[in-house]
Parts: C-alpha cells; structure tokens; sequence
C-alpha cells in the first residue's frame, strides 16, 4: 500500500516518498514551555507520533526531531513574575509536559533540540542570511528582508496586505519593509541574553527552528509539521530563511464547546485536569477521533465518550492475543493500514478497529484469538489497546494511584531530577501534581556531596 499525504505546500494529497527510501527525517515544531500543556499542545504531539508508527511500517527508520522552545518573552514575563531564571521556568514546564505526554503513551522524539543549546548555530545562519543579502542589522536588531525571498507566501497562499496584517511584526521605525520580522534582538540588563556580533540579544522565534533543523537533519528534510496555526507566519518564515521539506503537514485546531481556546474566554483545557478524569489512553482516542486537518471541538461529552468507546474495545481484547501473531500482511489487517496509509484517516482506522472487535466477539473459539490479535496489532498502531481488559478496568476506579501509572512514574522520575539539581520550585510543582493524583510524597535528606 502506499501512503499519502497532504502536502500543505500546493494543499493536494500526494504519495509521500522519502529522499532515502531506509530512512525518513522529520520535525515538528514542539511547546513554548512557560505553563502546563493545554489540550491544544497535545494534539500535534499524539497526531505525528501516529504518524511516525505509519512511518515505521513503510520505512523503517525515522529520525525525529521535536524541539523545545526555552528562550521566549513568555518564558522572560513568567520568570520576572516568580522572580527565579527562565531555567527554572523552562524545566519545571518541560518536565510536567514529558509527563503529560507519557501519560497519553507519546513516544520520545529521536531529538529534542532545545534553542538555548543551539546558539552558535542560530548566528552562523543570520550571519550568512545577511552575506546573502537577505537581512540586515540595525541598532541592535537583524531582520529579515521579506521583499528579498519572491516566493514569499507560497505556503499559506496569502496576499501581501493579509501576510502584514497577520503577522504580528514588530513595529519599528529602521525596518525596510513593514513585512520584515525579526531574526535577533538586543535584551536589555533584566532581559536573558548572550553575546554576538550585533550586541547582547536573544534569537527571534523563527530563526531557532531553521537553523536546529540544520544542524541536526540537514537541508532538506522529508517532512515539517505543527498546527495549523504555525503555517502563517512562522513557517512561511522559515521557507525564507532557507529551511526545506518535502512535505509541509498540519494539524487542525481544537476548539472547546464550539469557541477557540484562550485565557481570555477562561476555557483553556490543561491537561492534567484532564489526566484527573480519565486515562491518558482515552484523552489519545479523542484526540484521534477527528481527521487531523480538520477542527476538533472538545466537549463535556468528548472524554466520557472515548472511556466508554475504549471500553468496548478492551471488553474484545479481553486477557490478550496470548501467543497468536500475525504475519506482516495478515489480510486482516489491511482495511485498517489502508484508512491510515490514506492521509492518516484516523476516524476510519477507529472504524476498522471496531469492526475487528466486533469480529472478536462473534466469532468462535477457534477464530477469534486471530482478530483479537489483529484489534491489539492495529492498536499499537494508534498508540492504543496495549493492556488486558482487567488492567484498562483497573485504571477507571477512582482516581488515585495506579490508573496513571505512566504518567505517576515520569512525574516521580522529574521529581528526582529536581531535587538532584536543588530545583526546589520545580520539585515542589511536581509534588503538588502528584498529590492531585493521589500520590503523597516523603522526601528524604538530600546527600551531602563530600569533596
């Protein structure tokens, strides 16, 4: 079968073929991490970790790299506003969203990249965009020169007015171009910053994501991703500035009760309120109950609605396939591999699920360890169906202890890690998330360090 995706450079589904037929290099753009992920953070992250699975069973090896911003003037306004450095900020937040995401069984990236370890690159590429003539540096500042790169808006298919107005440019009177956006900036005494050749300063936002896909994939890659709202204007930007992919994939916006998300409506979705609720596996079927290109709103109902789907599939599973495997084209198997290999059609590929549970229950003894091989097969796909039904049954009684084991586990193993280091505020949040889960928590003495 062959698998097709949306090419969101052109927007028409095609065949997807990688350069190196043994080996797939992908990015997705990952969380700012200033606060807890909210069910927006977590859609990308389940969507491409399906599709790296789709990816795995074509080609093998996939190289994938999710970054982590860790320099941002959010991060900058919530540490000023706690009064401690952003790096107390930026791994408090990446360790609560490592445990969110293991809680919703996403697996770790090949790379994580992090900005603040990729400076040297981040210069090397603004300085050769500027020997290109590409951008130019004044007062402090270096911008990128929009009018120089004439398939500017390619991407997003904007017109020049709604590529200005959408933008969210900088206002700043040496700018050539009210399209120019910005690739480095001058931090003032109370503002993070490091030395290079145009001052004390930070790196803009797009710039980072370039020049780590640079560095650790190469130019070009196979496949870019994120959410749909990074098309316009930070990955037109990156095409700017020289960054390359063959495909360009995102994923819808999840909306709650019909409205967007937004602190300011005070309907933002967090997930570890979620994980209070139900298993991490349910919030993943949600999540993958929509076409990824399109919206998914989130409702009262949505998360009910997946425990009770996902318990009708582990009543099929029941204690498991025991030792049954299936062959790699095990004609089972193929309606559900083609729904995904057809851009990723999860809504159809929860379809075939069913339908094979449905086979499990209805068929006789002799038939139905082979579909219910073919249920705990095509789940792992997903990302789903990987215990017995005992255990799934176990993880719905109230919410304490074991039903989140994953998620107990990576926020323990964070917890650790802060306390090693002497992060304390950060300790001191993940023992405030594990309490929410019913866990208590009773700190030893650290060691002293002899020497």
């Amino acid at each position: 079968m062959t698998l097709t995706l949306t090419n969101s450079l052109g927007g028409t589904k095609q065949p997807f073929i990688p350069r190196n037929p043994q080996e797939v290099r992908m990015y997705v753009c990952g969380p700012t991490v200033y606060d807890y992920a909210h069910i927006g953070n977590a859609r990308p992250a389940v969507v491409f970790d399906v599709l790296v699975r789709v990816l795995e069973r074509h080609f093998g090896r996939v190289i994938y790299a999710r970054n982590l911003t860790d320099v941002d003037d959010k991060i900058n306004a919530a540490a000023a506003a706690a009064g401690v450095p952003i790096s107390t900020i930026t791994e408090r937040f990446t360790a609560a969203y490592h445990a969110d995401l293991a809680a919703l069984g996403v697996r770790s990236p090949t790379i994580e990249p992090k900005v603040t370890d990729h400076r040297p690159q981040i210069i090397g590429l603004i300085q050769r965009l500027i020997a290109a003539d590409h951008a130019y540096s004044l007062e402090g500042h270096v911008l990128y020169h929009v009018p120089s790169f004439p398939s500017y808006g390619l991407l997003s298919r904007r017109k020049r007015g709604d590529m200005i107005a959408g933008a969210r440019v900088e206002v700043a009177p040496f700018k050539r171009d009210p399209a120019d956006f910005v690739l480095w900036k001058p931090s003032d005494p109370s503002q993070p910053g490091w030395d290079s050749p145009w001052g004390r300063g930070r790196p803009g936002w797009h710039i980072e994501c370039s020049a780590m896909i640079e560095h650790h994939l190469g130019n070009p890659i196979d496949i870019h991703g994120g959410g749909m709202d990074l098309q316009f204007p930070h990955h037109e930007n990156e095409i700017a500035q020289g960054t390359r992919a063959r495909f360009w994939i995102h994923n819808g916006f999840v909306t709650v009760e019909g409205r967007k998300m937004s602190k300011s409506l005070g309907n933002v979705v967090l997930m570890r309120e979620l994980l209070a609720e139900a298993p991490g596996e349910a919030v993943r079927l949600a999540l993958l109950s929509a076409p990824y290109r399109q919206p998914l709103d989130w409702t009262a109902q949505t998360l009910p609605q997946a425990v009770r789907s996902l318990s009708r599939l582990y009543a099929a599973v029941g204690e498991g396939p025991k030792t049954m495997r299936l062959t790699r084209d095990s004609p089972l198997l193929v309606p559900f591999r083609a729904a995904l290999d057809d851009d990723l059609n999860t809504p159809a590929a929860l379809a075939e699920l069913f339908a094979l549970a449905e086979a499990a229950r209805t068929s006789d003894a002799d038939r139905r360890p082979r579909y219910v091989a073919a249920l705990v097969e095509a789940g792992a796909e997903l990302g789903l169906l990987q215990k017995t039904e005992a255990a799934w049954q176990a993880g719905l009684e109230p919410r304490a202890g074991t039903e989140n084991e994953d998620r107990i586990r990576a926020l323990q193993d964070a917890r650790a890690a802060a306390r090693d280091r002497r992060d304390f505020l950060a300790a001191d949040d993940i023992r405030d998330q594990l309490l929410e889960l019913g866990v208590s928590v009773e700190d030893q003495p650290l060691r002293r360090l002899s020497g």
